[in-house]
């Protein structure tokens, strides 16, 4: 069973060959140091970092990542070593947060090599530190431990450094941030494209304001492990913006920062996946807004009224402003009601403190005035609520049409003219995201492209318009979602460059499958059986070790000529059943290793099913991004604490608008093909 570990807390290690897995959500520094038993570093051959990875016994990440897997060999330690601390910091100069307070709280887990978490620790109550200790494996009476410890560092890895007794501690903190400055292309690697003039860039230019002003988990792509099951919606805003549509300044509504473009490709170096003509300098403003009306009055919305570098970056931004507006105003309006109760409850505790009001008239008086100041309170903050409420219901009426295939709902007209697109979008819509105060106003959510996590359609038994769903009507709905999904993804890519398989081991999904069995835009035939899911899983798992292989030695160029160079999207159906404990790590390994290089996982999964394998998929369901086939407010925002409902983009009953895409994919891809 696995420790979740406190600040301070210890657990004895019964095993010595480990690995140490740290979610962040943003891209982070991951290290090691060796020190005596005094707790000194002797040197610089004692640090492990990503310009010098590997030490006897242990080895750490080459670059900075949101995720990192760290490898340990206690047993082939020095014998003077007798504790290893894990580092983490936030790399310097590149565009990103300068403090772990602006970032999820990082997750660290011990694990053995088959996967099982031996402990974990969630890294809390950092503010202004740019580097932490989280972890200590130290040797105490022949046996190994690992502690909790969660010491920052303000003056970032030049302080942890010192703190540790290394005299050079400054030159190899600057030594560590060139080399991952230096890195940081490949911290998001990307299989090579078809042809290098039709990859548009991945990188969002971001607005002028401060390294730090961004929070985690931007989309669902929060920071896997730190609030499960729950994940943060979106990425919310820097702190001060104020509320409702027309309040927001331009350049708050803004994608989290992502890994710097990668230089010009030389020999043996990293392939450079952007655009030659991307500009990456601040975008410009919006363009003007309609007039305003009457005075006193807001100004009437305008779609895309965001900054960005094209109609479709302005419309993402403006949607993820207006989301963090009706984060805030939902908040203060909440802030408000408290307010109003608890100051209520201090008048009328006072009230009953004094022994001559408890009877008689002026103790009536003085409770009625209380409640009436309260009821005056929460009709202020109401009337608030309505008004900004009412001007972001404008804006979403006048944004919603204008959205673009890929963040359009299944019944906008959009869909109707579809051809397939020459370029990759931005993002993608998943769903809808609402409050319960904002019953007629929900906002759309927005992934970015390519993802980042895989997702988790989860089938397990839940609510449906009030009544508890039957089993069977649920699956078939997630199953019915996955298909939607899949074929949304298949949409909005150009064509031939994404590619979609099937695990469907017992058949169960033939009906949700239909449209794309029978529109043929599937790579293959769903395989069933075990032998089927055997083919798949080697297929993809191969694919992911040959790129990887490609791109860490510098040959993207060698690859096989017969290999798919499309993104790739396995969907796997009823989890766990059909599969062997083989095929469970095979799974474990693509939702690891393959949306670093072009291979996703969509799973249609209950949770419960695979209770049989105890924590071993733990780390499984962490990884993913839970959506639901029916509306259900599972998504945290740890940013202003909500909890968000989440309603999935279903295709409308009896709409023919799937099967019509389909086929415009389909044609798309034999006219490639030719």
């Amino acid at each position: 069973m696995t420790a979740e570990l406190v600040r301070g807390q210890n657990h004895p290690l019964s095993q010595v060959r480990l690995e140490v897995r740290i979610s962040a959500g943003k891209p982070i520094v991951a290290g090691a140091t060796l020190s005596d038993e005094r707790g000194k570093v002797r040197g610089v051959e004692w640090v492990a970092h990503p310009g010098a990875p590997t030490l006897p016994g242990l080895e750490v990440s080459r670059q900075a990542a949101a995720d990192h897997r760290l490898a340990f060999d206690l047993g082939a330690l020095p014998q003077d070593v007798h504790r290893v601390s894990v580092l983490l910091a936030l790399p310097a100069g590149v565009g990103g947060p300068v403090r772990f307070g602006a970032v999820a709280a990082p997750f660290v887990a011990v694990t053995g090599l088959d996967g099982t978490e031996v402990a974990s620790y969630t890294v809390t109550g950092l503010d202004t530190e740019s580097a932490v200790v989280a972890l200590e494996l130290y040797r105490r009476q022949g046996a190994w431990k690992v502690r909790a410890v969660g010491q920052g560092y303000a003056g970032g890895l030049a302080d942890l450094f010192a703190d540790q007794g290394l005299p050079e501690a400054r030159q190899l903190a600057s030594s560590i941030n060139d080399a991952v400055a230096r890195g940081m292309a490949r911290s998001v690697a990307a299989p090579p494209p078809r042809t290098p003039d039709t990859d548009r860039s991945r990188q969002a230019a971001a607005p002028a304001q401060g390294p730090d002003q961004t929070r985690p988990g931007a989309g669902p792509q929060g920071a896997a492990g730190t609030v499960p099951p729950q994940q943060t919606p979106y990425t919310p805003a820097p702190q001060g913006a104020t509320a409702g549509g027309t309040g927001r300044p331009a350049g708050s509504a803004q994608p989290a920062p992502t890994a710097g473009a990668p230089a010009s490709p030389t020999a043996g170096g990293p392939v450079d996946y952007s655009h030659p003509g991307r500009q990456t300098a601040a975008p410009p403003p919006p363009p003007p807004t309609a007039p305003p009306g009457r005075p006193g009055e807001p100004a009437q919305p305008v779609a895309g009224d965001a900054t960005g570098w094209s109609m479709e970056e302005r419309l993402y931004n403006q949607v993820w402003g207006m989301f963090e507006d009706l984060a805030r105003t939902v908040a203060a309006y909440r802030s408000a009601v408290d307010f109003a109760d608890s100051r209520m409850e201090k008048e009328l505790d006072q009230v009953l403190s004094d022994p001559r009001s408890r009877i008689g008239g002026q103790g009536d008086a003085a409770r009625e005035a209380a409640r009436a100041k309260h009821a005056r309170l929460v009709d202020q903050a109401r009337a608030a609520l309505d008004r900004d409420l009412a001007q972001l219901t404008a804006e979403a009426e006048v944004v919603e049409p204008a959205l673009p295939m890929a963040y359009a709902r299944w019944d906008n007209p959009v869909w109707h003219g579809y051809r397939a697109p020459m370029e990759i979008p931005m993002a993608l819509r998943l769903g809808d995201l609402r409050l319960p105060e904002t019953e007629n106003l929900s906002i759309p959510m927005l992934v970015r492209l390519p993802l980042e996590r895989g997702l988790w359609i989860d089938s397990g038994r839940t609510s449906l318009e009030g009544t508890l769903a039957d089993s069977d009507q649920v699956r078939r709905l997630a199953m019915d979602t996955a298909v939607a999904h899949a074929a949304r993804l298949l949409a909005v890519y150009p064509a031939g460059e994404f590619t979609v398989h099937v695990i469907d081991p017992a058949g169960t999904g033939a009906s949700s499958l239909a449209p794309l069995t029978g529109s043929g835009v599937l790579g293959s035939a769903p395989a069933a059986g075990a032998k089927g899911v055997a083919d798949v899983l080697n297929r993809l798992t191969q694919r992911v070790d040959l790129v990887q292989m490609a791109l860490r030695g510098g040959a993207a160029d060698s690859l096989p000529p017969d290999l798919d160079t499309a993104e790739q999207l396995l969907i796997v159906n009823d989890f766990p059943h059909g599969f062997d404990d083989r095929a469970v790590t095979q799974l474990r390994y693509l939702a690891d290793e393959g949306p670093a290089v072009g291979v996703h996982l969509m799973m249609v999964a209950d949770r419960e099913d695979a209770a049989a394998y105890g924590p071993l998929l733990d780390p499984l369901w962490r990884s993913l991004l839970r959506i639901t086939p029916v509306p259900d407010d599972h998504l945290a925002d740890p940013w202003v604490g909500h909890a968000w409902t989440y309603e999935p983009a279903l295709v409308p009953a009896n709409s023919q608008v799937l099967q019509q895409v389909l086929a415009q994919v389909a044609a798309a891809r034999r006219s490639w093909n030719r």
